[in-house]
């Protein structure tokens, strides 16, 4: 129906770190070569927790974007913008909430779980309440086909497939809606539409899957349809009405194993990061002074890899001859915990140093950030009005 788009976007909160390179920005860098993708900056996701500190979101929103970059996202092949750019995800956001039951908000698991982790804020907000259902209109609105999250983020992605549906349900019920998906029918050509009918029949009459597939196949090689058809088309076929707001599906991001320098989560909250960009001895310093298995009081005493926030390192950044080197050697007490640190501190170092490199001519010449996204922006607004256009019109707003 339309092109399996990718969006994912992240609040500009600080300085990105190690652990967001592993959790996320690596598998952005891999998805940009395998689908149309949309990240964004997230501005007003941000202000949902911290609307009293609104001065540094801009500083952190362009950083962020440089951190982006230097991980290898490709303005060449991912389209990079602004949330706040965009006013038509604030407009589908409102319309959205026009319909959204309160409970569905106040169900999503991460409400009560944020609330109790940000005790210190003041999250008695409708901006943190309805933080979902603006998440939802950032995806909806460019009517992604899949969506990039971690287990923890799954319920998020269920909400805006139970808004779409809601919002279809409601909306996609159009006034002589089977006369204009039959008159749709036609405009396929007879070949087509007599596939189109027969394979219609299987899915309603029998559940048959592969013809559903096929049919929703037959319609995605239609380019001749106007968009209003399609979507009829959608609709009829499944026995609903018109598909305006997509469905969007899971494409799950395998957690990142790498944890802070303590053991905890990476966390700036926790202050046991490493900024991605962070300089070379910083890093060094950084993990020379990481904690290690208490029972190594000694050199000479023997340790447990598996109790040493370390290993879990190695995990991420070390080959196998050097994984079994650092058992043996701490088992045995026969390497010293500094030299374990070594191998990892190389590895760190070496996934930076093209990463600083490719940071630099945007730090040098910031226009040139301020180009990708202007351009990005341009890009995804284009692609939000359309659907706004189609939003306004079927709940009723195309005023002329």
């Amino acid at each position: 129906m339309y092109p399996e788009r990718v969006v994912s976007g992240m609040r500009p909160t600080g300085a990105l770190h190690l652990g967001h390179y592993h959790g996320a920005l690596k598998n952005w860098v891999k998805l940009q070569s395998e689908f149309p993708c949309f990240y964004f900056v997230a501005d007003w996701h941000a202000l949902t927790t911290h609307y009293d500190e609104s001065q540094v979101v801009e500083e952190n929103a362009w950083d962020m974007v440089i951190d982006w970059l230097a991980s290898g996202v490709d303005p060449a092949q991912a389209t990079l913008f602004m949330q706040s750019r965009i006013p038509e995800h604030a407009e589908l956001h409102t319309l959205l909430s026009m319909i959204t039951p309160l409970g569905w908000l106040e169900r999503v698991p991460t409400y009560k779980d944020q609330q109790e982790k940000l005790a210190d804020r003041d999250l008695a907000t409708y901006g943190f309440l309805g933080y979902p259902l603006l998440q939802s209109a950032d995806v909806l609105i460019y009517r992604a086909r899949f969506v990039p999250v971690g287990e923890d983020q799954v319920p998020h992605v269920e909400f805006m497939r139970e808004i779409a549906r809601r919002f279809n349900h409601i909306y996609g019920r159009e006034p002589g809606f089977e006369e204009k998906a039959k008159a749709a029918v036609k405009k396929l050509g007879s070949r087509k539409a007599k596939l189109y009918n027969q394979l219609r029949t299987r899915y309603q009459e029998q559940g048959d899957e592969g013809a559903l597939e096929s049919a929703r196949a037959l319609l995605d090689e239609a380019q001749n349809l106007a968009a209003g058809d399609l979507e009829r088309l959608f609709g009829y076929l499944e026995g609903g009405g018109r598909v305006i707001l997509v469905e969007p599906d899971v494409l799950l991001t395998e957690a990142s194993r790498l944890p802070g320098l303590d053991g905890q989560k990476m966390s700036k909250s926790y202050g046991n990061t490493i900024a991605l960009r962070e300089d070379a001895e910083s890093v060094t310093k950084k993990i020379r002074t990481m904690p290690t298995d208490p029972a190594r009081v000694k050199r000479t005493d023997p340790g447990d890899p598996a109790k040493c926030p370390v290993w879990q390192f190695h995990l991420t950044y070390s080959d196998q001859k050097t994984k079994e080197w650092v058992q043996a050697g701490c088992r045995s007490a026969g390497i010293g915990c500094l030299e374990c640190k070594q191998p990892v501190i190389d590895a760190v170092l070496a996934e930076q140093a093209p990463m600083r490199e490719r940071a630099q001519k945007y730090l040098d010449d910031p226009t040139l950030v301020k180009n990708i996204v202007a351009d990005g922006c341009d890009k995804a607004r284009e692609l939000a009005r359309e659907t706004m256009r189609e939003v306004r019109e079927v709940m009723g707003l195309d005023y002329s």
